[in-house]
């Protein structure tokens, strides 16, 4: 029995002098790689303050999706893959008139060499163009939304991901006149 302990202690031994700790019966962990939520960090943006009542604007969501990887656009360019959608959680009396994606870009990878897929990356912008009701409440409210999208790289893909983001808002009345915010974003196109 003594020399059952000393051979399971110097297989510890072994095991712990080569850089690893290991509790008897188990693996040691495989590094899973990045999170998810690590590789698209989102930002919000609102285009009035304060949105008056009764009155359109917009909201933009702005995805940095990190060097290396991609996502599939909002139209994929084959039905099995996970399109990017970004989709409002809306408190009462606010409407949604429409969303707005970018076009994605055709590229080529390693695992798909013969069909290019349409995919984003880089940094992208989704906007929601949204109206406030003329009896929401006054005052700050937040409008919550799920940007929806599976991350890739050259390799390998992410798990599909919900990641959860919000915009701020303050409502004023019909009355008020809401401020242009972040033109560099909402500014009007010009033809």
């Amino acid at each position: 029995m003594m020399w059952r302990k000393i051979a399971v202690l110097s297989a510890l031994a072994v095991i712990t002098t080569a850089g690893s700790f290991v509790i008897a019966g188990t693996i040691p962990a495989q590094d899973p790689g990045p999170k998810t939520a690590a590789v698209v960090k989102p930002q919000t943006f609102v285009s009035l303050d304060p949105v008056p009542r009764g009155q359109e604007f917009q909201i933009a969501v702005t995805a940095e999706i990190a060097r290396g990887y991609h996502m599939n656009s909002h139209h994929p360019s084959d039905a099995y893959l996970i399109p990017t959608t970004l989709t409002p959680q809306l408190p009462a009396g606010f409407e949604v008139l429409d969303t707005i994606y970018p076009a994605g870009r055709q590229q080529k990878f390693a695992f798909s060499p013969d069909k290019p897929l349409d995919v984003y990356s880089g940094t992208i912008t989704l906007k929601l163009k949204l109206r406030a009701g003329t009896g929401v409440p006054l005052g700050a409210t937040t409008i919550p939304m799920i940007l929806r999208y599976q991350a890739c790289n050259d390799s390998a893909c992410l798990p599909p991901a919900k990641l959860p983001v919000e915009a701020k808002i303050t409502v004023g009345a019909a009355s008020e006149k809401g401020r242009l915010m972040h033109l560099e974003i909402f500014a009007p196109q010009t033809k």
